[in-house]
């Protein structure tokens, strides 16, 4: 494991496009920091830029560091949750404005385990997750489901033995400064 996280990381700090297993489905993903990278996705999968992305860290310093004002509830939801989970906040910060939703909001998933929770503590930057297909296509929920054309414009694949067999994206749920809550995708 340490040998793939290890070019991951020279990939993502270089700019580049990793094909890689989340917690959820395959994604492609890049430095979530970096404008230019965040670039590179929109255009391999050909979605448009108006549609923001989700975000993975590693801990709570990494979202305390990418979200202003955190609500309390987030942090329950964060402990509680019994399968992958994804907040949307109201306002992020220290991003790619390119990463970041019209509305200032961003999409982020803390990992607790595994390959990409390894992989983003060791890069110690957030990293963008979105489903390893092209915009309106079905996500990939195998290796073997993502097409060549995702597969031949990535800099670096992952090998699938770290695929982890879930196969369904996460929660999504979007929280309100104001304790609104608002589930978008169970």
């Amino acid at each position: 494991m340490k040998e793939e996280i290890h070019k991951c990381i020279e990939v993502l700090k270089a700019g580049g496009i990793i094909l890689y297993p989340t917690d959820t489905v395959w994604g492609i993903g890049c430095d979530a920091t970096n404008e230019g990278a965040v670039k590179k996705i929109f255009k391999l999968k050909q979605r448009q830029n108006a549609k923001s992305l989700i975000v993975l860290v590693a801990n709570d310093a990494m979202l305390n560091k990418h979200v202003k004002n955190i609500p309390e509830l987030a942090w329950d939801i964060i402990d509680i949750s019994d399968k992958p989970t994804t907040i949307i906040y109201s306002e992020a910060n220290n991003l790619a404005q390119n990463v970041i939703g019209k509305d200032k909001s961003i999409a982020i998933r803390m990992i607790k385990e595994g390959f990409v929770h390894q992989l983003c503590y060791n890069y110690r930057k957030p990293i963008v997750s979105t489903s390893a297909n092209i915009s309106n296509f079905t996500a990939p929920f195998s290796f073997s489901e993502i097409s060549n054309q995702i597969k031949d414009n990535v800099d670096f694949i992952v090998n699938s033995k770290f695929d982890t067999g879930n196969k369904k994206p996460s929660s999504l749920i979007k929280l309100g400064m104001n304790g609104a809550i608002k589930i978008i995708r169970k």
